[in-house]
């Protein structure tokens, strides 16, 4: 199984309805992408320096499956929300 996690830094002003939108999203792809084991997200608890905004941690089968999420028709919508709105995004695949 490989863990799929994402760190957004957001930009100021991302609009709400934009993130809200964004979020529904995110809430959509679970269950509804091949491979796709599980997949939780939200924003940080603790606001501290080092803090970023907000975090995706998706479980896959296979490294494999990650290719198809990327350009699943579910997927690739998010980015035109996330990427623009965002200053800084991490992630990092490993196997657990």
């Amino acid at each position: 199984m490989i863990r799929h996690t994402v760190l957004f830094k957001f930009k100021p002003g991302f609009p709400p309805a934009d993130k809200q939108a964004w979020i529904e999203g995110l809430d959509r792809m679970a269950g509804n992408i091949p491979g796709l084991l599980s997949l939780t997200h939200g924003p940080d608890m603790l606001g501290r320096e080092r803090s970023f905004d907000y975090a995706i941690v998706a479980d896959f089968e296979r490294l494999e499956d990650i290719a198809g999420y990327n350009t699943h028709p579910l997927h690739e919508p998010l980015k035109a929300y996330s990427f623009p709105n965002s200053e800084q995004i991490l992630s990092v695949d490993f196997q657990l």
